[in-house]
Parts: structure tokens; sequence; C-alpha cells
């Protein structure tokens, strides 16, 4: 094994120019990992036959950009043609998508090869992907540790080096957390940046589509590659084109820092927490000016995110009823019994019991005493984080409140499973872009992330920002440890 996925983009960009290697010895390097860790259970769907053959053909033709030839995991939420795309359940195990997601055109179009597609929490419900159907991706710093959700196979692929990108999905930190407990940069765009056509919905005003790497170059890189308006999304954005690259290796001095209190308070592990302080001295050190402020409606996200995305969950989920496409139960009397048995088989626990909680949350009254009176609260949280940028270029805090626990807690507690995500709900509720960083170990040798948050569409300067913490923490160097 010649180890390709340690050097650096630029470096295998030359050498596939050079034609000292080809597209084929980086499919088969991937797969090569991938077999040897099978035990982490990263991948639901391999694409191996189709990987090698479009290697293959990418040997004579002209390596015209940094991304070409380069072997890419996706989300299995993510559609594939004529790839399984299974969402990480029952209900669709055997579904064949007819056509490719946006993202996924895209990825294609710079002759990107899709390697698999990853495990996850079932339609991207929970932040442990032990909600899966396919059971639980293992944390390749420690394989008895959960390695986070719902993009948790997309992390493990990409910390245990079986490929150097992947893509994620994120309605409530689900690129972000899995990046944290795993040492990568995750990006979560601003709402709209990246096409949500072709992502299977969990809820579709905080879904969004974003990139997992080692490095935060590859990370800006590969979000240049998904961006941009597409009329099959009417809420993606149209944006003069931007390269998210332009401002990594510049200097920080002068950049207003704010640390909201509530995201450094009693709720968040002490040794997180001094990890944090020693990054923000860092900061000042080099000329940031860092500042703390009380950001209101931060404690109110977690019941937020409970009431918009089960709400929007249980109206998007409705359309698995046994009859389009899907799993369908077997000899039903009658189409009531059809509906019925195929989505209390399809479904695993926790989705059925985030479509019966956000029925009754949209039924009747409850419509407007709870999911109305959310969204009034969420848009006051917007404004909130508005009103901090008017002052503040970047906002910063702990990604997650501890690091990666064992295997096995939390699946019992519903509840633990949403304040796992506490620090980073805010950003959906927001639309605001997010990104991980690592910044170190904790004394378990477990990764500890931070967590940026830019105005919305600045994610140049989170970039920036990030560029210059690698730089000075060395954590794209860090590997998994033996």
């Amino acid at each position: 094994m010649n180890n390709y996925f340690n050097l650096s983009i630029k470096e295998l960009n030359e050498k596939l120019k050079k034609k000292e290697i080809k597209p084929l010895d980086l499919v088969e390097e991937a797969f090569s990992i991938i077999e040897q860790n099978q035990d982490l259970n990263a991948f639901i769907t391999l694409n191996k036959d189709e990987a090698i053959q479009e290697a293959k053909e990418l040997e004579n033709m002209e390596v015209d950009n940094l991304l070409f030839g380069i072997p890419i995991a996706v989300k299995d939420n993510i559609m594939t043609k004529n790839l399984r795309t299974t969402c990480a359940s029952k209900m669709l195990e055997d579904f064949i998508p007819v056509y490719d997601a946006t993202v996924v055109r895209k990825i294609k179009e710079k002759h990107m090869i899709i390697i698999g597609k990853t495990n996850m929490d079932e339609f991207a419900m929970g932040s442990t992907s032990q909600t899966s159907y396919f059971k639980a991706p293992h944390n390749p710093w420690d394989k008895t540790r959960i390695a986070g959700g719902s993009s948790g196979g997309s992390a493990t692929a990409v910390a245990a080096g079986m490929t150097m990108f992947a893509l994620g999905s994120d309605t409530g930190g689900s690129i972000r957390q899995p990046a944290s407990y795993t040492g990568l940069v995750g990006m979560k765009p601003t709402y709209g940046r990246v096409s949500r056509y072709g992502l299977v919905a969990f809820a579709s005003s905080l879904d969004q589509i974003g990139p997992m790497t080692k490095h935060v170059y590859e990370n800006a890189l590969l979000l240049n590659a998904i961006v941009g308006k597409d009329d099959h999304d009417l809420t993606s954005v149209e944006r003069k084109k931007e390269d998210f690259t332009a401002l990594i290796g510049k200097d920080i001095k002068g950049m207003k820092i704010a640390v909201p209190n509530y995201f450094v308070s009693n709720i968040v592990d002490s040794e997180i927490l001094e990890k944090f302080q020693q990054v923000v001295s860092l900061l000042q050190e080099n000329g940031a000016v860092v500042s703390y402020v009380d950001l209101p409606y931060l404690d109110k996200a977690v019941t937020l995110y409970q009431i918009i995305a089960m709400g929007e969950a249980s109206s998007n989920l409705a359309r698995f009823d046994g009859v389009r496409y899907g799993y369908a139960c077997k000899d039903p009397k009658d189409v009531e019994q059809l509906y019925c048995k195929s989505r209390q088989e399809g479904f695993g626990d926790e989705v059925k019991r985030r479509i019966m909680v956000g029925s009754y949350l949209l039924s009747g009254k409850n419509a407007k005493e709870y999911y109305d009176k959310a969204l009034q609260i969420r848009s006051k949280m917007a404004k909130s984080f508005a009103s901090c940028f008017e002052e503040f270029d970047i906002v910063i805090g702990p990604t997650t409140t501890t690091v990666a626990y064992p295997l096995g807690e939390g699946v019992d507690d519903p509840l633990q499973t949403f304040l796992d995500d506490v620090l980073v709900i805010p950003v959906n509720m927001a639309g605001l872009p997010g990104m991980n960083v690592p910044i170190g170990l904790s004394s378990s040798n477990m990764p500890v992330g931070m967590h940026l948050i830019g105005n919305y569409f600045e994610e140049q300067k989170m970039y920036q920002l990030a560029s210059f913490l690698e730089q000075k923490l060395h954590f794209g160097q860090k590997e998994v440890q033996e």
C-alpha cells in the first residue's frame, strides 16, 4: 500500500498529471483500506466494479482540475443513479434511484469517483448512527465508541483513511458533530448554498449537504465544486462565483470573534472547555479580538429543533406508504393494512417516534400552539445572530459537550441524542454556515472539536480562521492512533 491519501490534494494532482500514478491506483488503495477496516462498518453499499471501470476510463483523459480521479464517499441519503440508496432503513433497503442528486452530478463533472454509500442514522434521525438498520459505524480512534451522527459513516471513512473526501448532510449538527468526534473538518454551508435536490428530505427547512475532510484546503475545494443555484431546488441561492480557498493562509490579526457565554457554560465537559480556552488564548496572542457575549434563545435550540424537525419529518416521510417505492408488507388484506404494516415494519423505532410526535405537533390547534410558536422563536434567534454579526466576524465555541462516548450508550434515551447536538443546532435554526475544526485530543486520546459559525455566505472567513488553527495546531497531520 502506497498511502496516497496521506499526500495533499495538490501532490496527488501533480502525480496524476505526470502519469506517475493513475486514478485506478487511488481507487484500488481505497478499497484495500476499506477491506482492512470492515469492522468499522463505514459503508452500506460499495461501488467497486463501477469505480474501477470509471478509473480505467479516466486514464487517457486530461487531468483538468484538482479533484480529477479522486475517490469520494457519499452519505446514503443522497441519490446516486443506479447505485443503491437506503437511508440506512429497511424501508429503502433495495431502492435503486433513477437519477443523481445535483451534488452527485457536480462531483461527477469534476471526474471524482464514488467508491460507495456511507452508513448513517436511519433517515438521518439520530446523533450516533446507532439507529441504522445496518448497525452503527465505529469510531476509528477507538472502535468501542460512536462515530457520531447522522453522518457517522462518512466521518469514519475519512478518519480511517479510506478516502480523502466524503459528503454528509446536516439537519441539526449531523456533519459537524461526527467531524468533532473523529477529528475532521466538517462544513455545513449557509442554507441555500448547496442544492438539496436528490437529498432524501428529513426536515426541509434545516437540511443541508456539506463536505467532510481531514484538511481545511481540501474541504474548501470540495465546497467549491458543489455550490450553486439549481432550478430543481427553489431554496438554492444565486451567488457570484466564489473561491472558498481564497483567504486560506491569510493573517487573522484584527479579526473580531465572539464567544457566546452559553457555549462555555457548565453544560460542556471541563476538559473540552480547557482545550477551547487554550485556543482562545492562541487567537488573542495572534492579534484576534475575542469577546464573550450573551446571545438570547440559544438554550431554546433543542426544543425548537424537536418541534420543527419532527413536524417536517412527519410530513416528508408520509410518502413512504408501501405503494410507490420502498418496502411493502406481504399479503395485506386491504389498503389500510398495506399502509400501516409497511410503515410499521419498514421504519425503525427512532423514525417512528419522530413521525408520531411530529404528527401530533402538526395536528389541529397544536400546529399554532407549538409549530407556529417555534417558528417565531426561531426567527428571533436568527435576528440575534444577525445583530451579533454586525459587530463580529465569526462566532466560536466547542462543537460538542463531550468527546465520543461508548457504543450502546443513549440508545434507549431519545432526549440524550438531541442534547448531543445542543451546541450545533442553533446554526441550522438560523440557516448560518457552521464548521468543525479539530483542536486537540482529550486525556482519553479522543478528538476535541471547535465550532466556527459565520455570517450568511461568509464561508471564506471561516476557512481563513480554520486554516490558521490548522497551521498552528497541526491537526491536519494527526492520524488515528493505533
